[in-house]
């Protein structure tokens, strides 16, 4: 997948690049702000995203995460505060809570990859937590 990182904390970010291209992926982009996320979004059309809450730009993640939905481009939270998160998940897949473990992203990596190509999947493991809607 062409994976889109919006992040403001530019250790955070590099760490989450390092593990999506572990698994296989491509990160298209690193964003610490709503502006540049939308740009990203318009210019590069990732397949999926992960998004933080809070930017550089103040607690816009959710404002990027509605449009991600309006474009039709899954993705998920990833917060220090997922309650947060609207209670529609603004669209999303669901959340990672930070702090993450390396193994617990991979998981849900793989969870959400999976889910996202139509296949099989069983229980989402325990660092992912799926939108209401998403549950199966």
């Amino acid at each position: 997948m062409r994976i889109l990182i919006v992040e403001d904390e530019a250790l955070l970010a590099l760490e989450l690049e390092f593990e999506i291209e572990a698994a296989g992926h491509e990160v298209v982009a690193q964003a610490p702000s709503y502006t540049a996320a939308i740009d990203v979004i318009d210019r590069d059309e990732p397949e999926f995203a992960f998004v933080d809450i809070h930017l550089l730009d103040g607690p816009r993640g959710v404002d990027v995460g509605y449009y991600l939905s309006q474009r039709q481009i899954p993705y998920v939270f990833v917060s220090g505060n997922v309650r947060r998160i609207p209670e529609d998940f603004a669209g999303a897949l669901g959340a990672i809570e930070k702090p993450y473990t390396m193994n617990g992203l991979q998981n849900a990596l793989s969870y959400i990859d999976d889910l996202i190509k139509g296949a099989p999947t069983t229980a989402p493991p325990p660092s992912l937590v799926l939108a209401p809607d998403k549950r199966p």
